[in-house]
């Protein structure tokens, strides 16, 4: 008899944003001369920067040769990204980080996910409350949980509210656990961390041997120079820190897919006899064992991205995703919305007007302005109350959905 993985049985429902599509989809049927704005995933909506679009098309015609034409790549990488991104990413602002320890991949997405492969099932786990839904899921599919609450909260992990009253910034555990999920610039909160709270982290993992998580997906987005892009800015994350970065959301990547994980070769698990062992060899042979590596053309194009022009293209993207942002935050406040987020982060963090639940407020939106957002209870538990909306979009769509929610609540 062939049995299923019954983990899977344990999730809510199902995944946050495939449900919103139904709603959505549901609404349009049913009305469809409505012009509805999508202000709900993140996903990018302007051209991919005239540098890298111009080193894709080299690429293609390289392929074409049969003298420059490329079979199977490295599955870690080419060394002319991975290269890149260390130098650029990482010695830049002084981290300790060379480039056979950087793994190309085909999204951070998957990567947070396939972490856990290399891990031992009975690792205790920590995320931030609301969280990236990824981040729980995976963990439920792989056994690490038991069954959800009516809040929806899985029993096995640790949650860590961040809301309005401890700045959307949690205190490290009272007591240890092994794996810590951080995400800054956060998603959904918009909120970032300081050096001083990342060592607190750093400080506590090291003390309680744990493994931090590091999901900095939206670092680009950082226009405070104070504030640390990377974890391991931090001394000491070297010996305690996996770090995911993507391109999708700073050089339009989404469907293009490139991003990259940063596993130190000084970081070390522990096997039940008690023996240490290098998580950079594990994830090595995870990496090598089922994935043939990103597409030559694709990195190809992501290596376009630090060059001078790529640089200033990116940067000339975030600045135009980040007024958008501030359209958003702007024009919500001065109706007296509670807005939080938005400055060093694409994402608007709002308290529904109200006290209207996370999908009561999603149906009144959809519904009366025909505006697309992300339920905030969708984050999870510490969510409810709150609403996301994206940045990620056209500046018309952005000032218009404005003007129908000052319609709507105005």
């Amino acid at each position: 008899m062939t049995t299923i993985n019954d983990h899977y049985l344990k999730l809510k429902a199902g995944y946050l944003f495939p449900e919103i599509g139904r709603r959505v989809n549901a609404f349009t049927e049913s009305h469809p001369d409505a012009k509805v704005i999508k202000l709900g995933i993140g996903d990018v909506t302007e051209p991919l920067p005239e540098a890298i679009r111009e080193a894709l098309h080299r690429a293609v015609d390289e392929m074409g040769d049969r003298d420059s034409f490329r079979g199977y790549g490295p599955e870690q990488g080419y060394a002319f990204l991975r290269d890149a991104i260390a130098k650029n990413d990482y010695n830049s602002r002084g981290c300790d980080i060379s480039a056979d320890e950087i793994f190309v991949s085909d999204g951070s997405k998957c990567d947070t996910g396939n972490i856990l492969d290399i891990f031992g099932t009975d690792n205790t786990v920590a995320v931030q409350d609301p969280v990236y839904p990824v981040y729980v899921d995976t963990n439920v599919m792989c056994g690490r949980t038991g069954q959800a609450d009516d809040q929806g909260r899985y029993a096995g992990l640790t949650y860590l509210p961040c809301t309005a009253e401890n700045n959307f910034t949690p205190e490290v555990p009272e007591r240890s656990v092994d794996l810590i999920y951080l995400c800054y610039p956060n998603n959904p909160t918009g909120a970032v961390a300081t050096k001083e709270t990342l060592k607190k982290w750093v400080d506590y993992a090291r003390s309680n041997g744990s493994i931090i998580l590091f999901d900095a997906a939206y670092e680009a987005f950082i226009q405070d120079e104070s504030l640390p892009r990377s974890i391991y800015e931090i001394d000491g994350a070297r010996e305690c820190a996996i770090e995911f970065r993507s391109f999708s959301k700073n050089a339009g990547f989404t469907g293009t897919r490139c991003a990259f994980t940063v596993v130190p070769k000084t970081l070390t698990g522990k096997k039940s006899d008690g023996s240490s062992h290098s998580l950079h060899a594990l994830w090595n042979r995870r990496h090598c064992t089922k994935f043939n590596g990103v597409p030559y053309i694709i990195q190809r194009g992501a290596e376009a991205a630090y060059s001078d022009a790529g640089q200033q293209q990116i940067k000339e993207l975030v600045q135009f995703y980040l007024t958008n942002a501030k359209i958003l935050s702007e024009g919500l406040s001065s109706i007296g919305i509670s807005v939080f987020g938005g400055e060093n982060a694409p994402y608007i963090w709002l308290k529904t007007p109200d006290n209207m639940k996370s999908w009561e407020f999603f149906d009144h939106l959809l519904d009366q302005a025909h505006l697309v957002g992300t339920p905030g209870s969708g984050f999870g538990a510490s969510g409810e109350g709150y609403f996301r909306l994206s940045a990620f979009n056209s500046r018309a769509n952005v000032e218009e959905a404005v003007n129908r929610i000052k319609t709507l609540m105005g």
